[in-house]
């Protein structure tokens, strides 16, 4: 199989926490070709798409995980797997690109499905569950917010383009800057955010679990460092083994033929204390973590998933 990965620079891969390092590692331990480019160098003649892409050798060796062996400009028509895998946020670049992976043929396998990423915005997607998730507004009005808090009492407030834990911040109704902050985060009212009950449970971590074609893949407990409150790796958690809960397989089971219908394959979803928090479809991460406590060779998983695929 021949792969593209549209992804961030090959410098700036960390190999040993970085997910689409791992599935590309798979991808070689297999066999196949690995091919590495950034969103700015597809190309669009006519209706035919290409990419100005990197043939890479892909090693487990963290001190020189990738062998450049050559560029070349790959008709993507012609191969079987493209990977998205920059990492958000969705801009505007984000947006375009989706766009130019809409003009490829329906036997080559995206990942994730363009449209399906531009309709699943990572913050908002949970609310297609509504009763999976905790209770939750979405406004740019800082007088809906002040009613809001003082109805919960506590809040997290995140911008609704976020992505690693950026932007992320707790309000209490006792805080005496609450409306500084509510103009602050709305930016003077010309910016939508997403405020959502707080839940005692986020002091014992939350669970990002995988989803592989819908299906449970595996799953890491993230806890905050001590002294901060966010979980998000990015934003200096770390890792634990964990169990999916009867509740956390409820939950995979309601979203799960969802992603898969509207075309994501790959897809982390973060559960606190039984809840629905987010659905993460750009460019989901963990599988180093789970397959670290897990044993199973995750990120083989999933390019047999992919093998099996007519």
């Amino acid at each position: 199989m021949r792969h593209v990965f549209i992804m961030d620079p090959l410098e700036s891969v960390k190999p040993w926490k970085d997910t689409t390092y791992y599935l590309m590692l798979a991808a070689a331990e297999r066999g196949h070709e690995v091919f590495a480019c950034a969103q700015l160098d597809l190309c669009l003649r006519h209706d035919a798409l290409t990419a100005n892409a990197t043939r890479v050798e892909t090693r487990p060796d963290p001190e020189r995980p990738f062998l450049i062996e050559g560029s070349e400009v790959v008709a993507l028509d012609a191969v079987d797997c493209v990977w998205e895998r920059t990492d958000p946020p969705f801009n505007r670049r984000y947006l375009y690109a989706s766009l130019l992976l809409d003009f490829l043929p329906r036997r080559v396998r995206v990942i994730n499905r363009p449209g399906a990423v531009r309709d699943w915005n990572e913050k908002l997607a949970a609310l297609k569950f509504p009763d999976l998730t905790p209770e939750t507004l979405v406004t740019a009005r800082v007088a809906d917010l002040e009613a809001f808090l003082e109805e919960c009492g506590r809040v997290a407030l995140k911008p609704v383009d976020g992505h690693g834990g950026k932007g992320i911040e707790f309000c209490d109704a006792a805080d005496a800057d609450r409306a500084s902050r509510f103009a602050r985060v709305t930016d003077g009212e010309r910016r939508w955010v997403i405020a959502q009950r707080y839940l005692a449970g986020a002091r014992d971590g939350d669970k990002r679990v995988l989803l592989l074609d819908g299906e449970p893949l595996g799953a890491i407990l993230r806890l905050h460092a001590e002294g901060r409150e966010l979980n998000n790796l990015d934003a200096g958690g770390s890792a634990y083994p964990t169990e999916l809960t009867p509740r956390d397989v409820e939950i995979c089971r309601r979203v799960g033929p969802a992603l898969r219908d509207a075309g994501i394959t790959f897809a982390g979803i973060d559960v606190i204390d039984g809840c629905l928090i987010e659905v993460n479809v750009t460019s989901p991460t963990g599988i180093q973590e789970a397959d670290r406590f897990s044993g199973r060779g995750l990120h083989h998983r999933v390019l047999e998933r992919l093998e099996r695929e007519p």
